[in-house]
């Protein structure tokens, strides 16, 4: 096995830096260099561009988040929450909600939620000018309270202070502090009477956007659990198969290219065009480095990870670290098959063998050579082995004896 995988590495770099069995100059090398690295970059550049075609799941959901934060959260105010957005002044010739959503779909595939778009055409019921108008007195309302609340603690803070300048004798227009301790308590008190009756207000004009019909309609929407229940069943779905559906873009994507690069480079190698048939290799190599990565990538997030993770989960509870044993156990596993699969199918010398005899080519090297040459002129090989049976001479690597048709075994080859 140890010696198939040299034999291949070593056909690879053969392929990579040399033009007819002849090595590259530096210069020619840096340059093919610079061209991989350059393409590799667009590559990787298209790959993410056709990854992002297909809605993602927050995309085709931008519901979900808000909505189940809203249902999870213990706030007593969650209500208003909910249906507050900061208003300004452009907030009613601004995009729509459902608009801001269906945007999403211009130029991806896919399509938005359902009850995202209803979810979306509730809230902007409320997106009037006299809710906003109400929605911009409470925040001016609680920016006071703060402002006074923050006043508040200074006073406290600097009592002390102002308590010791009392007891000193300094004149009062000399101090740094906002009141002397005679008005501190007073000013206190006067302030917390403001932040009271700012409260009850606050209070009141909440009370008064919540008891609006439009408000009424969103809240009962929001407490729809059926409606909630399929906008997750179909988020979570979404985002089991998205990783699989980026996949399969992005092979469609690289799938074409190491077509074109696979027929471009057997056809340089059999009309004998070193140039073309080094450049094509480079592309074949460039284009399979992002399909691989990518492969690697959905083993680790897509819906082969899922199905281990739900299987380990289910049998082990929390020990998820078991996923990477699963992972350390299948990938080498993986890579062997691939190995064989190339040995047996791609680079199997016996199916080479046949298609090069027939073209007249070397059978190591598949360079054109004279019918019947013994050794390659341009790599050297040897083209003939001795049959066990009749003790002629016959071709490496073909499955029968040409002149006895005894079978050839692969140690006599």
């Amino acid at each position: 096995m140890f010696t198939r995988i040299r034999r291949l590495l070593s056909q690879f770099f053969s392929n990579s830096r040399t033009i007819n069995n002849e090595p590259l100059n530096k210069v020619s090398l840096i340059v093919i260099i610079v061209i991989d690295i350059f393409i590799l970059i667009n590559v990787f550049t298209g790959l993410d561009d056709i990854s992002r075609w297909h809605l993602n799941p927050t995309q085709a959901y931008p519901c979900y988040s808000e909505w189940k934060n809203y249902r999870e959260t213990t706030l007593k105010d969650k209500d208003y929450e909910i249906l507050k957005f900061l208003p300004t002044d452009n907030t009613i010739n601004s995009p729509s909600l459902q608009q801001t959503y269906q945007q999403e779909e211009i130029g991806h595939l896919g399509k938005v939620s359902e009850i995202c778009l209803d979810y979306a055409t509730s809230k902007d019921k409320i997106k009037n000018p006299e809710n906003q108008q109400t929605i911009k007195t409470i925040i001016s309302k609680e920016k006071e309270i703060s402002s006074l609340e923050q006043t508040n603690r200074n006073i406290r803070a600097q009592y002390d202070s102002t308590l010791l300048e009392k007891i000193a004798g300094q004149n009062r227009q000399q101090s740094i502090n906002l009141v002397g301790a005679e008005k501190a308590k007073q000013q206190l008190d006067q302030n917390n009477r403001k932040i009271s009756t700012l409260k009850t207000e606050i209070s009141n004009l909440k009370n008064l956007l919540l008891g609006k019909s439009e408000s009424i309609s969103f809240i009962t929407f929001l407490k729809d659990n059926d409606k909630f229940i399929a906008l997750e069943k179909g988020y979570k779905q979404a985002s089991f198969w998205y990783p699989s559906i980026q996949l399969a873009f992005q092979s469609l994507f690289l799938l074409p290219l190491i077509i074109v690069a696979l027929l471009s480079h057997k056809f340089a190698l059999s009309r004998g065009y070193g140039l073309i048939s080094l450049i094509s290799w480079h592309l074949l190599v460039i284009f399979f480095i992002p399909l691989l990565i990518k492969v690697f990538e959905f083993l680790q997030i897509g819906a082969i990870f899922q199905f281990l993770f739900d299987i380990v989960r289910t049998l082990f509870g929390g020990l998820l670290f078991l996923i990477s044993y699963a992972y350390i156990l299948l990938i080498p596993l993986l890579g062997f098959g691939i190995i064989k699969f190339l040995q047996k199918i791609v680079f199997n010398p016996k199916v080479q063998a046949a298609s090069r005899l027939q073209n007249s080519r070397c059978l190591n090297c598949a360079k054109k050579i004279h019918h019947h040459d013994a050794y390659c002129p341009h790599c050297g090989y040897y083209q003939y082995v001795e049959c066990p049976n009749c003790n002629n001479l016959t071709y490496k690597n073909l499955p029968h004896c040409k002149h006895c048709g005894h079978p050839q075994n692969s140690h006599n080859l």
